[in-house]
């Protein structure tokens, strides 16, 4: 909603009777008190606050019952097979599921969104700091503070799923995704999360193939302030492996669109695409390495006469 423009961090959000009384983990929201998207995101993210899930899905979908339909939704964009939202707040209730691999998904599509990371790297913050009411978030996952390098994304617990935690964490250019489920207590999702990490650091790395802002084609528009365009990677495309192994033989190609002025960096021109041999591994897209807006009729009428004049003298 944020990224479509529909709604803003800095947005108000009066909290309903009906997000006062949600049961379960709270930040003790209070029936006609204001809050910015972002103090509520953050109490979430931190605490899990299920009074602070339930104003926010009010505010987006004007109810809990809409906003449940947009999840399901977005759920069955994503391929989610295993996944059926029945409220917002993941307390147990019939027919609501999901899977490991389904929550890993989650994960990857949440954390292309930065300002999550910010939220749930966050070890404790404060609700309502300058006031009498001042209240204490603390993370309820413990390995943001106690194993470097975590940095998201959540904790859960229900009497039916057991404690659950999905986490993440980069080193070098290399980030995990772990998820745990059903597990007897905080203690021992935290120790199989941390020996997962560990076994993922420990025998894997990322290769960079192509680093982003690297030029990978050359493009002439003559109706451009800038005739010469350069293509390049908008991020970085890069392959797992195991350490153990050699370097594995990768090469690319590219793919770019009819480029359409006024064009920016950041703006997606085409797609660049990973082999092994003959089989494609991945893909990634392409960006112009500067901004480009069309030339005015005056400078592409000059250019043209410089062309036919080059050309005459050649």
């Amino acid at each position: 909603e944020i990224d479509a423009g529909r709604l803003s961090f800095s947005d108000d959000v009066t909290i309903s009777e009906n997000a006062s009384k949600m049961g379960g983990s709270q930040i003790f929201l209070q029936t006609g008190e204001v809050y910015k998207v972002e103090q509520l995101l953050k109490g979430i993210a931190i605490a899990s606050g299920n009074d602070a899930v339930i104003a926010i899905a009010e505010k987006i979908s004007g109810s809990v019952e809409s906003f449940v339909e947009k999840m399901n939704a977005r759920a069955k964009e994503l391929g989610l097979t295993s996944t059926v939202f029945k409220n917002p707040h993941g307390l147990d209730a019939d027919g609501h599921t999901s899977s490991a691999y389904d929550m890993a998904i989650m994960a990857r599509e949440l954390i292309k969104h930065e300002k999550i990371l910010e939220f749930t790297g966050t070890y404790e913050d404060y609700l309502r700091e300058n006031t009498d009411k001042k209240f204490w978030l603390v993370n309820t996952n413990k390995l943001v503070r106690f194993y470097q390098g975590v940095d998201g994304l959540k904790t859960g617990y229900t009497g039916e799923a057991g404690y659950c935690l999905t986490s993440t964490m980069k080193r070098g250019n290399m980030r995990i995704i772990t998820v745990v489920m059903n597990e007897p207590d905080s203690a021992t999702r935290n120790s199989e999360t941390v020996k997962m990490l560990d076994y993922a650091f420990g025998m894997y790395k990322v290769d960079t193939i192509v680093a982003k802002g690297k030029v990978v084609e050359k493009r002439e528009i003559p109706s451009g302030d800038k005739v010469n365009i350069e293509i390049s990677a908008k991020s970085d495309i890069n392959v797992l492996r195991r350490k153990m192994d050699k370097d594995r033989d990768i090469s690319y190609k590219t793919e770019v669109y009819d480029i359409k002025l006024p064009v920016n960096k950041g703006d997606v021109v085409g797609k660049i695409y990973l082999y092994e041999g003959s089989k494609k591994i991945g893909s990634g897209d392409l960006t112009v390495k500067d901004n480009v807006k069309k030339a005015g009729i005056f400078k592409v009428y000059i250019r043209n006469i410089g062309r036919v004049l080059s050309g005459k003298m050649g």
